[in-house]
């Protein structure tokens, strides 16, 4: 291969060889379809990684952005702030509860803004002269993100070794065990600053079980850590309510948005956070050494004002819970295929285990089945000996039976791919 002729985009999370597939690459995408390189639309079952609820190409949105960039093309919030993220900030914190919620501050991304959620957790306790308390736990499977920070905090296997990602002060625990966490807790709580949870863990859609929510506030109550909630890939309706945590037992001290919160538009993600930690920081006039260039622009909150204007107007929180339903009536009519193991998840947010021969599939494996139900005409996500399954809050029944019969075919066909080449044990 001659420079000339390398393919000049790197794709993220590929290998090379898979660089610049016609079948892979989008040319448009309208309402719950995208068009590819190949000439073939299909149907998009992941809102575009849990972005785009609203479904693609809403002209509402698309309009206030385009009057923010004619107003005002750049704004930062370096010392200082504007109009339209005062505005955004203060719906956000109607939505997600006045009482509890003082303030947002805002990111580009749900892995910056871990990152920044990480810093203020530990500035948190640095002002109030607890200077041990520098230790951040998350959950064995989660994932936050790949910056440097966030990086360290997922709790998958994410090569963080081989990057030299710095994980000294984090820690991880078993999102289902109560136990494991109670006795980390039990020697060295004086030094956790912070317990960061996806409410649905983001890969596998695992959710938090009862008993580990109810264990994790006791456990707050008893130990003082600050509780984040990464509703990154939960809020605003995916798994049901508007936000996860609002039917959690106690509030979280911060909370992560991004994915819905601009319907996929701009690079956004933002932290709310309670009046007990804003109070904290006003009591001593502290700064928070941390900012980025792109955050908080005024098209990004034009953006966020549009999508929670669409949000109410699409009633997608209803609208939602009867996708929901309706998905898992899809997911229970593939209960008798020989490659489907189980489900997971909770409303629109699931996720179909595979096994072949009694094992779970290997990533590999997983792939080659995400390749068939593409072919088959529906995108779908890859996830741990599974297929993530995340539709936009605006199905229809037509979309909901196109998902149905593609993600059979597709089935079908990895089916027969797999069995030509594995042994069973």
């Amino acid at each position: 291969m001659t420079p000339s002729d390398r393919y000049p985009l790197w794709e993220s999370l590929t290998p090379p060889s898979r660089f610049g597939d016609p079948g892979r690459t989008a040319v448009r995408a309208e309402g719950t379809r995208i068009l590819f390189e190949d000439g073939a639309w299909r149907l998009c079952a992941t809102s575009g990684l849990w972005n785009v609820s609203l479904g693609y190409g809403n002209l509402r949105i698309a309009e206030a952005v385009a009057e923010a960039l004619r107003d005002a093309s750049y704004l930062s919030l370096f010392r200082g702030g504007h109009r339209l993220a005062v505005e955004a900030s203060r719906q956000l914190l109607d939505l997600a509860g006045p009482e509890h919620f003082g303030r947002v501050a805002y990111a580009t991304s749900g892995g910056s803004a871990n990152d920044q959620a990480m810093k203020i957790a530990r500035q948190f306790w640095s002002l109030r002269r607890q200077y041990r308390r520098r230790i951040i736990v998350g959950l064995r499977g989660s994932y936050h993100g790949l910056t440097y920070g966030s990086h360290g905090l997922s709790g998958m296997a994410l090569a963080q070794s081989y990057y030299s990602v710095d994980q000294s002060l984090i820690r991880h625990v078993s999102h289902a065990d109560p136990a494991e966490l109670r006795a980390l807790l039990e020697k060295e709580g004086d030094r956790i600053a912070a317990v960061v949870v996806e409410p649905v863990l983001g890969t596998g859609a695992h959710p938090l079980p009862p008993a580990m929510l109810e264990a994790l506030h006791d456990l707050r109550d008893e130990y003082g850590f600050l509780l984040v909630a990464d509703e990154v890939a939960t809020g605003f309706g995916r798994t049901g309510p508007v936000f996860a945590s609002t039917e959690w037992r106690s509030r979280p001290d911060l909370m992560l948005v991004s994915k819905a919160l601009t319907n996929g538009t701009c690079a956004a993600a933002a932290i709310l956070v309670s009046h007990q930690v804003c109070a904290a920081f006003e009591k001593h006039d502290a700064v928070l050494t941390h900012a980025e260039t792109s955050a908080g622009l005024p098209a990004t909150c034009a953006a966020i004002l549009a999508t929670l204007a669409e949000m109410r107007r699409l009633t997608v929180f209803a609208r939602g819970r009867v996708v929901g339903d309706g998905l898992t009536r899809v997911i229970a009519g593939l209960a008798d295929h020989p490659l489907v193991a189980g489900d997971g998840g909770v409303g629109c947010f699931r996720a179909v285990r595979l096994r072949l021969h009694g094992r779970e599939l290997a990533d590999a494996d997983v792939v080659r089945v995400m390749d068939e139900i593409r072919t088959a005409g529906v995108v779908v996500s890859p996830g741990p000996s599974c297929i993530q399954i995340s539709p936009a809050l605006v199905y229809q029944k037509d979309d909901l039976d196109e998902l149905a019969a593609g993600l059979r075919a597709g089935l079908d066909q990895a089916y027969e791919r797999l069995l030509a080449v594995s042994v069973p044990a």
